[in-house]
């Protein structure tokens, strides 16, 4: 009785080991990837990486960083289109779209525990942004997703693209 009461315990021990390495491995292979990588993998940021590619921001953002980067869905990019009256074609013919995606990039990792209420974030575009709490903001845009880990920084997802 007493060798199965340990055998059991040993088990219980490797099936809790075995969880917790897959968790962390998880964990640590989203972590590895770059930011563009992230943004491709998830899969509802097709346009958003689109633009990157098509103004050249993606390879900036596959190096060390670290860089901070509120990212648009397709959903946000969509919304965008309606309100212009463009299509996703116009969106990344424009002269200044390198300019917008700069809007949304802040050199270094920002977690959302680091931003503070009312304060305004220096983004590559060189204008600032405005933070906001409670819920948490960017300019108008909400940020739906917060803390995505990149192996060069931080993705923040929000529901509207940040327009300077």
């Amino acid at each position: 009785m007493l060798k199965k009461k340990l055998m059991m315990m040993v088990l219980v021990v490797l099936v809790g080991m075995t969880f917790a390495g897959n968790v962390f491995a998880a964990e640590n292979e989203a972590s590895e990837k770059d930011i563009v990588t992230v943004a491709k993998d998830a899969g509802n940021f097709s346009v958003l990486v689109a633009a990157l590619e098509k103004v050249g921001l993606a390879e900036t953002l596959k190096g060390d960083g670290p860089f901070t980067v509120f990212a648009p869905t397709d959903e946000a990019f969509e919304k965008l289109l309606k309100d212009l009256d463009i299509t996703a074609e116009e969106l990344l013919a424009r002269d200044d779209l390198k300019d917008i995606l700069l809007y949304h990039v802040v050199a270094g990792k920002v977690l959302s525990t680091d931003l503070k209420d009312g304060m305004k974030v220096d983004t590559l575009a060189e204008k600032k942004a405005k933070i906001k709490l409670d819920p948490v903001r960017i300019n108008k845009a909400n940020v739906v997703t917060p803390d995505i880990a990149a192996s060069n920084g931080v993705i923040h997802v929000i529901d509207q693209v940040l327009l300077p």
